[in-house]
């Protein structure tokens, strides 16, 4: 750029910069704030002399020509002091990458939203302007829970794309529907998003990345993204041939919205799971002046030197040169030629210390006491008694001044009390009889019965001691995502769009199998179909209860880890059959696992003499 720009420059004479968002390859993302308007902005600069310049301002033309409420509009593009500047609407929200780092979306939010932008692009489109970086981050869900679209052709030109780019717009739609429903990007554009996987040189579908993916999304995508490829396995699938990959974006605004149905509390819904944001108070710096640099000639030249001290006794060096000042411990050393008298080397080495005292030598036995003193001393200190004839207790001090006694104390043999060694084995009895009943009691009350070994006779807990037992805490699941199972069949369809209504809480409406000429079983054609259930993490499940359409239904249970593929290697957690409409069946304690597989192994006779069973509502307990 010409010159260095900086937060609290002002552009224009108008536009003060606050904050730098992104830069790439010398063009910079500004927010600024507009001094007429007393508003924020959005500022796109580069150097007036940079090959993109000329697109970013046609980009900003032909984007101000399209006027869509969810499009953030271009207010003003200009040129001044050799840098060309393209300001756009401000808009305060969460972003689509932001949104699904905390995990994908819904399958009917992830479409409306992909489907509210895709209307956008159609009407650009329609007036022969394209986005060309239909990427996470340009696409926002603001406060009031509106989609809105960023950089609409000028994010393209500021990263040097140029031309239309209308297959690139195509592809990073079903991108962006992509990315609500797994969390990864599969677009054309470059994204901070995490990759999808790919496999044979295309990206994987969306049901092969995360269970639950409804089939018409999941064909969307696959139709989409393997079309703008270009490897051998950019086709359609078998499975979705009937399905014709949308040329256009209004083709794809059309087939979402028909998806999504009715829009209404959608926007709400999404504005609800957004992190909680709070207001943000900007503050506008001022201009920076620049302060011009002082050239080292105008400084003031020293006419008169710093007169030095007198010493105090008024004597001088003969050679002109000064004193030597004595150095302190801890001063610094200016010059390179001073030292230290602490760092001198010696020239004689230091006197060695003085060899050590040889310990004395301890004797092996006590010395022979002199004649006349007894063997054993008394501490110093100790008093000694003497039970003599010439006993006298006031002379019987020991150590200096002792006149009397021999220091010695006799030992005198006490006599045992008759009795006390009977009554030490009458303990000792005493206390293994405790123990042994200590033990006994443990044993009982260790195995659920009373004291003596007996069955406890129930009693009617009271008040007090109900309230104070904590139950524990079986709520109902929610979040729950469906998908039918059906490992048997051809084509591994079991009406599986239908599947996620067994958990949208509406009862009205169903989940209906295929219509059977045979019952499951080893004379059927299948041993069963079923349903697959995330439960939106590991949940320990006690309770399910299934609202069924005709009876009798038989239905097991399973409770896995990992999505299932079939039932085959899995053992049940309960089974049960169905006589009404509604069956509630108990799982046992500590079954634990993310996903419920509901297995139908019998399916009610029909009217028209065909076997087919209908799940309208699945409600899962637990914790």
């Amino acid at each position: 750029m010409p010159h260095s720009i900086r937060p609290g420059d002002v552009l224009a004479g108008r536009y003060r910069l606050v904050d730098l968002l992104t830069e790439s390859g010398g063009g910079r993302f500004w927010r600024a704030h507009d001094r007429v308007l007393q508003r924020h902005v959005a500022l796109h600069v580069i150097a007036a002399d940079d090959p993109r310049a000329p697109g970013l301002l046609e980009a900003a033309r032909n984007s101000a020509m399209i006027l869509d409420r969810r499009i953030l509009r271009v207010l003003d593009a200009d040129t001044d002091d050799g840098l060309v500047f393209v300001v756009n609407e401000w808009g305060s929200g969460t972003s689509l990458d932001i949104l699904v780092a905390g995990g994908p979306l819904l399958p009917r939010r992830a479409a409306w939203l992909a489907g509210e932008v895709a209307d956008s692009v159609a009407r650009a489109h329609e007036a022969g302007v394209t986005h060309g970086r239909l990427i996470p981050e340009n696409v926002m869900v603001d406060r009031n829970g509106e989609i809105r679209v960023i950089g609409f052709s000028v994010d393209a030109a500021m990263h040097g794309l140029t031309g239309s780019r209308v297959e690139s717009d195509i592809a990073d739609l079903a991108g962006l529907l992509y990315c609500g429903l797994t969390g990864k990007w599969a677009g054309v554009s470059s994204s901070a998003v995490p990759r999808a996987p790919a496999e044979h040189g295309a990206v994987l579908r969306p049901r092969q990345v995360r269970a639950g993916v409804p089939r018409s999304l999941d064909a969307l995508c696959e139709a989409v993204l393997h079309a703008s490829s270009d490897t051998g396995a950019g086709r359609a699938s078998a499975r979705h041939r009937e399905l014709i990959a949308p040329t256009t974006a209004s083709e794809i605004s059309l087939y979402l919205a028909d998806y999504v149905g009715d829009p209404v509390g959608i926007s709400e819904a999404l504005l609800a799971g957004l992190p909680a944001h709070h207001e943000e108070q900007f503050l506008v710096l001022p201009a920076v002046p620049d302060i011009p640099a002082r050239d080292s000639a105008e400084l003031p030249a020293i006419t008169q030197a710093v007169a030095l001290p007198e010493p105090a006794d008024g004597s001088t060096d003969d050679d002109g040169t000064p004193a030597e000042l004595v150095t302190q411990a801890g001063l610094p050393i200016f010059d390179d030629n001073d030292d230290v008298s602490w760092l001198e080397s010696r020239t004689t080495p230091p006197p060695p210390p003085p060899p050590f005292e040889e310990p004395p030598e301890r004797p092996l036995f006590a010395p022979e006491p002199a004649s006349g003193e007894p063997a054993r001393r008394p501490r110093p200190g100790a008093a000694t008694t003497s039970t003599g004839s010439d006993f006298w207790p006031w002379e019987a001090a020991t150590g200096p001044g002792r006149t009397t006694g021999s220091g010695l104390t006799p030992v005198v043999d006490e006599e045992r009390p008759p009795g006390r060694s009977w009554l030490r084995l009458a303990a000792l009895i005493a206390a293994c009889l405790l123990l042994l009943v200590a033990m006994v009691v443990a044993y009982n009350l260790g195995r659920g019965k009373t004291v003596l070994g007996s069955e406890p006779v129930p009693d009617d807990p009271s008040p007090s001691a109900s309230a104070t037992t904590t139950p524990s805490v079986v709520v109902p699941l929610g979040g729950l995502v469906a998908d039918d199972l059906d490992p048997q069949g051809g084509d591994g369809d079991e009406n599986g769009d239908d599947a996620p209504l067994v958990v949208d809480g509406d009862p009205a409406t169903t989940w209906t199998t295929s219509s059977y000429n045979d019952q499951f079983g080893p004379a059927g054609l299948k041993t069963g179909v079923g349903l697959s259930i995330d439960l939106n993490g590991e949940h320990t499940v006690s309770t399910v209860v299934l609202d069924l359409v005709g009876s009798p239904t038989s239905v097991s249970l399973y409770v896995t880890d990992n999505a299932p593929d079939g039932v085959r290697d899995l053992e049940p957690a309960v089974s049960g059959t169905a006589d009404g409409e509604t069956l509630e069946l108990d799982l046992p304690d500590d079954t634990t696992g993310r996903f419920l597989v509901v297995w139908l192994t019998s399916l009610p006779l029909q009217d028209d003499g065909r076997f087919r069973g209908t799940v309208a509502e699945v409600s899962v307990r637990g914790e």
